[in-house]
């Protein structure tokens, strides 16, 4: 028989969004328990220098932002551990969760902050320099590429919009596109194809990124027509074929598009379940910072807190 716990507020994932609902579920006296999932810190504690979140004027390295995080939701209560959910079952109130296949607990109000991950093209070069010229997220971490040249990977609105993005920054932005044409919309084609200093490379394919040991000094490419290869010098690599919300224990039960992202109520984190809610990037594939994902967790915990009044407001009545 499954070991068994009852909690008042649940939290589930541990980046900014997670963080930020305990910290607020915390200080609103919910005594919230937070389950960190496999990585704890999330995708951030993959990056090295954050300069884009406000309060660390100096900028400050993805894994220690997120340790200020979770001492901070420690400070006010939180209760955190190391856990992965297994299972979840909304059929009811309580809510059921079971934790790495062994614990159940049951929750009067779940908060889902399990973000999504980036997809990857699977080479070694790249798992090897991640984070030292190789990145997902050219918003984030463009700016460390000023007035260098670069390569973009990817063929639809987010590359696209991303390879411009680098282009406003960057000295040459080289765009790697696997077949003769782009995925993304006619109007970010057309900004792409209008943009002086991106090179488009069609009918490629990354085979390698070059380093010094250190840091990227380059990519070899592969024409998938002619086999040609080629050396392009380029200090960053942004990958921008899309992201996998980590939403496959929910499917069944909570409402999600084609993608895996959850759907929320437009501008609160309701899901469909009452009681449950969603916030960071497992529900937002538009913006995916960490404030943004912080600012919605602050919204979960409210909208729980409220939940849970109005709960026992009913019962007392």
């Amino acid at each position: 028989m499954l070991e068994a716990e009852h909690v008042q507020c649940l939290i589930i994932g541990s980046g900014p969004a997670g963080y930020t609902a305990a910290i607020y579920a915390a200080r609103a006296d919910l005594k919230p328990v937070l389950y960190t999932g496999i990585v704890p810190g999330g995708q951030l504690t993959q990056t090295t220098e954050v300069e884009n979140f406000p309060g660390y004027s100096n900028g400050i390295l993805g894994p220690e932002m997120m340790e200020d995080f979770r001492k901070q939701a420690e400070r006010f209560g939180t209760d955190i551990r190391f856990g992965y959910v297994t299972s979840v079952d909304f059929s009811g109130s309580p809510h059921k969760v079971v934790i790495d296949e062994h614990k159940t607990i049951t929750a009067d109000s779940v908060i889902i902050a399990t973000g999504a991950s980036a997809k990857w093209l699977g080479l070694e070069s790249e798992q090897k320099y991640n984070g030292f010229g190789v990145s997902a997220c050219a918003v984030c971490d463009g700016f460390f590429f000023k007035n260098q040249d670069v390569a973009i990977v990817g063929a639809g609105d987010t590359a696209a919009e991303e390879a411009t993005y680098l282009a406003k920054l960057c000295n040459k932005v080289h765009m790697i596109v696997r077949r003769d044409e782009f995925r993304a919309s006619k109007a970010m084609v057309n900004r792409v194809l209008n943009t002086a200093n991106i090179q488009i490379h069609y009918n490629s394919e990354t085979q390698e990124i070059l380093g010094d040991g250190q840091n990227v000094t380059g990519i070899r490419i592969k024409n998938n027509q002619t086999s040609e290869e080629t050396t392009v010098d380029v200090t960053g690599f942004f990958v921008a074929i899309g992201h996998k919300p980590n939403t496959d224990i929910f499917k069944g039960w909570l409402d999600m598009d084609e993608t895996g992202y959850l759907i929320t109520k437009p501008g609160t984190p309701l899901t469909n379940i009452e009681g449950v809610f969603a916030c960071g990037d497992v529900q937002d594939k538009h913006y995916r910072q960490a404030v943004t994902a912080a600012g919605s967790g602050c919204m979960a915990a409210l909208e729980a807190e409220r939940y849970l009044a109005a709960k026992e407001h009913a019962e007392v009545d």
